[in-house]
């Protein structure tokens, strides 16, 4: 096992900054996923750590070794990508111990290793099958068994399950949670899918244009985002937001009014606030009840319903009015949901409330949070 840490690095390609003073500490054994939207630095951060490209600026640590000038062979880590790329004129077996091969291990600890990975990665049985007898799931442990030979101080994970289907996606999961668990090892993984960032974690961090915006649990980056960007990109429906100000009573805007101490939550009156609140803790006032805290109720209008199996998303407009955009998240837009049984159809006019226990303010100059909680 190996700790990995960046300090203030920085990755410049001409006028372009691809990473921007990424300062973060991984500890031994921890499993760390960066996330974040396409071209946000996160795939070119795992590269300077990986030693495929260098820093402009900032240093490199791992196992507290200074490795920011080191070639990748000589950086102790394993490295899984997207793009497979097994040898197709080899078999299993070739495939996983080339790289001790190529170091020139003796025979008996070649095999030692092979027959350590291919149980831990579940490939008995198939060590002499050429890749293209195996199916995506298969190939995939192939690599990742190629990885575990070498005995790396960190596995690094870039996007692996990317060109998987859904349902394999979800297998392969599973297994590298299993690996973790089993190896104990530091595994550095970069993906966009939120699903896979909140399931395999300890920590998460999410970028955004290059810069961390937020480096802990899981939970902690659904229930407490440190700002606009992380409450908009952690969670799937995303956060719904209301924009307007602050009064003496409160929160007012366009379509909806929500009371509250502001000096309770350090707002003062005619600060422009950003409310966020997650479409899980949006009710319809018959269904109040199940809100810890509710506010009063709003108006809206059923704009588009679709049924999700365990539970329906139900897109609302504040007011007949509202030109609902594309994507049904702008403006006077709110999106709820609701259980399957519910009595709901489009056009229809429903009353809503929140649960204030579960509202969002952020200050909507800086994007950063403010509360979590309307309840002191």
């Amino acid at each position: 096992m190996a700790s990995v840490k960046l300090e203030g690095v920085t990755k410049r390609y001409e006028d372009v900054t691809a990473v921007n003073e990424m300062s973060l500490e991984i500890e031994d054994g921890e499993f760390v996923t960066f996330v974040g939207p396409s071209g946000c630095g996160k795939s070119t951060t795992m590269e300077t750590i990986a030693g495929l490209t260098l820093p402009t600026e900032g240093t490199i640590e791992i196992g507290e070794r200074d490795v920011t000038n080191l070639p990748p062979k000589d950086r102790g880590i394993s490295m899984v990508f997207q793009n497979i790329a097994l040898f197709p004129h080899m078999d299993v077996y070739d495939n996983v111990s080339f790289g001790l091969r190529l170091r020139q291990y003796d025979q008996e600890e070649i095999d030692r290793r092979v027959e350590e990975a291919a149980d831990i990665v579940q490939l008995e049985g198939m060590m002499d099958r050429m890749p293209k007898e195996m199916s995506g799931g298969q190939r995939q442990r192939v690599a990742i068994a190629r990885a575990i030979v070498r005995n790396p101080g960190a596995f690094l994970m870039d996007e692996p399950l990317a060109n998987l289907d859904a349902e394999l996606r979800v297998h392969m999961r599973t297994q590298l949670q299993r690996l973790h668990r089993e190896l104990d090892t530091t595994i550095i993984y970069v993906t966009h899918d939120q699903a896979q960032a909140m399931t395999m974690s300890d920590r998460i961090a999410v970028i955004d244009s290059g810069v961390l915006q937020q480096v802990a649990p899981p939970l902690k980056c659904y229930n407490e985002p440190a700002n606009l960007f992380v409450a908009g990109f952690i969670g799937s429906p995303a956060m719904n937001f209301l924009e307007g100000e602050v009064v003496d009573g409160g929160f007012e805007s366009e379509y909806a009014n929500i009371d509250f101490d502001p000096k309770a939550h350090g707002v003062t009156p005619r600060q422009d606030l950003t409310v966020g609140i997650r479409p899980e803790n949006v009710f319809l006032e018959e269904d109040s009840r199940k809100a810890a805290s509710p506010t009063k109720p709003f108006d809206a209008v059923v704009d588009v319903i679709e049924p999700m199996g365990k539970e329906v998303n139900a897109y609302l407009l504040f007011d007949r009015d509202v030109e609902a955009s594309a994507e049904g998240r702008g403006e006077g837009q709110l999106l709820i949901n609701l259980t399957p049984d519910t009595d709901i159809e489009e056009d229809d006019d429903v009353r809503i409330v929140m649960d204030r226990q579960n509202v969002h303010l952020f200050d909507r100059t800086s994007g950063d949070a403010i509360s979590h909680s309307l309840e002191t």
